[in-house]
């Protein structure tokens, strides 16, 4: 064990993430069990009690915060569709869409069938009996973890499960329902004037981008595989740098897929230069584990050692810094990985 107990550094867990226990995953047209597993927060756990940190319940911070990032009917969506999707009859256990509008002028639909398209852009974030409270618990994880570091500490990190990045202001996608880090950002813009979100998870942080494109006061940057070929696909692309007042705040770096270490963590210096010239008052990081090498849904390459060479290069830009949880699915290195970023952060 690498004792950092001397360090400023909190995490913050809640148990409220196992309510969420999703069953359906569709891969190239087969029904697999999901990814997103209950069990991933207990290994991922395991590697906080490695590292000897300090680990502190989530605060409920409210409605206020989701619905600073989220749209009103986004969140009634969540909150009820379980159970109008149950009381339809001959329905499935887990709300999953199987019709989703075109990108065209629509109408807001009232069938709970209809509105779980317009709000789940795919099959990957099934929707349980208790996916909404886990997923309020998730974000107030991130938020609780932000405020810690808002107060003084130099790093904190949010073990949120479900994770986030792969949600809009008014879709699910991904595994992801309300969007941890954008949510934690907005909190963080009550005190600092710019706050930027560097994204390392295998996936692009679509949602993230999607939700700050037309701002200036969030730098968003991700590293991530490249969506020619990955998911999302459609998002992610280097020519993606922002809209309106956003323009410029916006940053991809796609890199090629199984690649490892080396490019990783030359793309995240490159980054680093976009961050500091940004001048934010915190950052966030969109912490995937996924890029590992030994991750079930291979994008890249990246080796344990890689992992803390990436907490060393983020702590080397010298800035007060939030890890919340992304993705990082089930493999024999999945704690020695976050042990080896953690550590690689306060060491740096």
């Amino acid at each position: 064990m690498m004792s950092l107990e001397g360090e400023k550094m909190k995490a913050v867990y809640d148990s409220a993430h196992s309510l969420h226990d999703p069953r359906f995953f569709l891969v190239r047209g087969q029904i697999l069990q999901s990814a997103e597993q209950p069990e991933r927060a207990e290994r991922l756990l395991a590697g906080v009690d490695r590292c000897g940190l300090e680990t502190i319940p989530a605060k409920d911070f409210g409605a206020e915060p989701r619905q600073a990032v989220h749209s009103q009917r986004y969140l009634k969506f969540l909150a009820e569709a379980h159970q109008q999707w149950s009381a339809l009859g001959n329905s499935s256990e887990e709300v999953i869409s199987n019709i989703h509008p075109l990108h065209a002028p629509a109408n807001y639909p009232q069938s709970i069938v209809g509105r779980a398209g317009w709000h789940m852009t795919d099959t990957a974030c099934p929707l349980g009996q208790h996916t909404y409270a886990a997923a309020c618990g998730s974000a107030n994880v991130a938020l609780t973890a932000a405020q810690s570091v808002l107060d003084g500490d130099r790093f904190s990190y949010a073990l949120c499960r479900p994770p986030g990045h792969h949600a809009y202001a008014e879709t699910a996608g991904g595994f992801c329902f309300l969007n941890n880090v954008a949510i934690a950002a907005a909190h963080a813009l009550g005190v600092h004037k710019r706050v930027a979100i560097l994204d390392v998870d295998v996936h692009h942080g679509n949602g993230t981008q999607g939700i700050f494109y037309n701002r200036s006061d969030v730098l968003t940057v991700s590293l991530h595989a490249d969506p020619h070929n990955f998911y999302p696909f459609y998002w992610g692309h280097e020519n993606e740098s922002g809209a309106d007042d956003g323009e410029g705040f916006n940053c991809n770096h796609p890199l090629t897929i199984g690649s490892g270490d080396d490019e990783f963590v030359a793309a995240l210096q490159r980054a680093g230069e976009r961050i500091s010239q940004f001048d934010p008052g915190v950052l966030l990081i969109a912490l995937g584990l996924d890029a590992s090498e030994s991750d079930p849904l291979r994008g890249l390459s990246v080796t344990t050692d890689g992992f803390n060479r990436i907490g060393k290069t983020i702590a080397s830009f010298g800035l007060p810094a939030v890890f919340v949880q992304e993705g990082g699915y089930l493999s024999d290195v999945l704690t020695d990985n976050l042990e080896a970023v953690l550590s690689g952060a306060i060491s740096g």
